[in-house]
This record gives C-alpha cells, sequence and structure tokens, in this order.
C-alpha cells in the first residue's frame, strides 16, 4: 500500500483482523517519506510485517523508474531504521519453502535446515540426509519473493507498459466498478508474467496488451484459492489468499485507491487443495 495512504488503508482493512496500532501507523507513515526523500524514490510502500519470535520485520519497497520490474526492497526491526533486503539468493530460494520455524528477527542468525531425499528405507533415508546452513536475512528475503510472485495482486488498467518496456503507473485508472470486482479476471498478479502473452490474449474478448500484460488471477491453480468479499455498501472490495494466510488486497471501488498488505508468519497454507470442495 502507498505510504501516503498508510492511515487510512491501515485502519480499513484492520477490522478485519489485520491490526497494526495507532503508534506503529505514524511510525512507519514518516519513516516511510524519509526513506523515499533519501532515496529519490518516485512511490513508496509499505508491503507488510512477517512476525517473529522475538522480533518482527517490517517489509517496504519502493522505485525509480519502472513500478514492476525495478522495486527495491527494505526492511526493519522497529519500523524506524530500514536496511536494504539483499536480492534472494539461489540457495535460499530453495531451503525457505523447506523451513518449518517461525523467523526469530535476527538477520544475522543461522539455521540448519534438513533437506531429505526419496529413499526406498528409513536407514537410507538417514543417510541422504543433507544439513543446509541458511541466514535469516537471506530467508526472508526469499520468503518476501515468493509471497510477491504468487499473491501480490493489482487491479487490471492500474499499470501501463510504454512502448520501451517500461512499467508505470496509469494515471487514466479510475478504479473497477462493482460488477468488474466480482471477477478474477479484473486482478492481475502484480509480477512479471509467466505465461505467454498469446495465453493471455485468448482470455479476453476486449484485451489491451498495454494493460493485459500480466497474468490474470483467474487462471491460478487450484480454482478457489482466492476469496473475493464487497463490503461497505459495495465501496470496498477485498480480496484474500488461502495459500498465504494474512495477505490481503484491498481496493476502494469508483477510485484509484488499492493496495496490498501482509501480516502472518511467513508461512504457507499448503493444505488449500484438499480444503477446497471438488464440488463447488
Amino acid at each position: 500500500m502507498n505510504a501516503n495512504a498508510l492511515l487510512e488503508c491501515l485502519q480499513s482493512i484492520g477490522h478485519f483482523g489485520h491490526i497494526v496500532s495507532t503508534e506503529e501507523q505514524i511510525v512507519l507513515q514518516n519513516s516511510l517519506l524519509v526513506l523515499q526523500n533519501e532515496n529519490h524514490f518516485r512511490n513508496v510502500f509499505f508491503w507488510g510485517k512477517i512476525l517473529g519470535a522475538d522480533k518482527d520485520y517490517y517489509v517496504a519497497y519502493g522505485y525509480v523508474k519502472d513500478a514492476l520490474h525495478g522495486n527495491i526492497f527494505y526492511y526493519s526491526n522497529n519500523g524506524i531504521n530500514w536496511g536494504l533486503l539483499p536480492q534472494p539468493t539461489k540457495n535460499g530460494l530453495l531451503l525457505t519453502p523447506l523451513c518449518t520455524t517461525s523467523l526469530q528477527g535476527d538477520p544475522a542468525l543461522i539455521i540448519d535446515v534438513l533437506i531429505e531425499k526419496d529413499e526406498t528405507s528409513i536407514e537410507e533415508t538417514l543417510r541422504a540426509a543433507q544439513i543446509r546452513k541458511l541466514k535469516e536475512e537471506d530467508r526472508l528475503a526469499s520468503l518476501v519473493r515468493i509471497i510477491c510472485s504468487e499473491a501480490a495482486v493489482a487491479p487490471r488498467g492500474v499499470n501501463f507498459q510504454r512502448p520501451d518496456g517500461v512499467i508505470v503507473e496509469n494515471l487514466a485508472f479510475e478504479g473497477l466498478s462493482a460488477l468488474e470486482a466480482r471477477e478474477f479476471s479484473s486482478f492481475l498478479h502484480a509480477r512479471p508474467p509467466t505465461q505467454k502473452y498469446n495465453t493471455n490474449l485468448l482470455t479476453r474478448d476486449d484485451y489491451n496488451y498495454a494493460m493485459d500484460f500480466l497474468d490474470p488471477l483467474d487462471i491460478d491453480i487450484p480454482e478457489g484459492s482466492w476469496i473475493i468479499q464487497i463490503l461497505a455498501g459495495d465501496s470496498i472490495v477485498l480480496l484474500k489468499s488461502l495459500f498465504w494466510p494474512g495477505l490481503v488486497f484491498y481496493h476502494f471501488l469508483k477510485t484509484p485507491r488499492h493496495g496490498f498488505v501482509y501480516i502472518g508468519n511467513g508461512k504457507r497454507c499448503i493444505d488449500v487443495p484438499f480444503m477446497l470442495s471438488p464440488f463447488a
């Protein structure tokens, strides 16, 4: 969510289980504006809060030119002093989904991750097991990347792709209508597309490549992994991810105000495919 609308948005979604105290909100808004000025960001956003055993991690990001590929992430333990979040490593992306413990809140902490290979007997499994080291800072960077890849959402039309390939905010975006907000195809993954352009092209009759270059939510597998709620007299739409409990996307209908925030323990709910009814 945009730092300029932080107080209003956190108070709006706070009624649905995402609680950030008033003191935290004021501190975050002030520190994010300082972060924006120091780094000359065009916009700065509050990404969310990952709960740790000892300390929590606040995560924010901003961009200078490209609104999709140029995001630079920062993290903080107190919401005031921000440190640059490193790029996720190949080792971190591999080991992070295997971690079952909660984050502690210490970026320098080294944890042991047990990797088990598929073997025919318990003895062979124990011999084949490997212990790999993972720094919590790298785990945090990988976790943020994974959540962004799977659950970051933007409404259709909010981003515009220029002929030179740079993604910018669409200043003409006036918001979705109540009818459009009920369709998953009106919401796109806010990350580089994984489908070929012609795949997305065939999914819409009114396709506009300048706006529909991202993957829509209606092609996500399994079907039903997102929940749409229309609230406050058809004025607010909320999207909730079942795979990542704590992630909520909000959009004030017929206005350009939108964003998403993640407040959770950083653990994916892997049981979602078994929780969904095949007859729904």
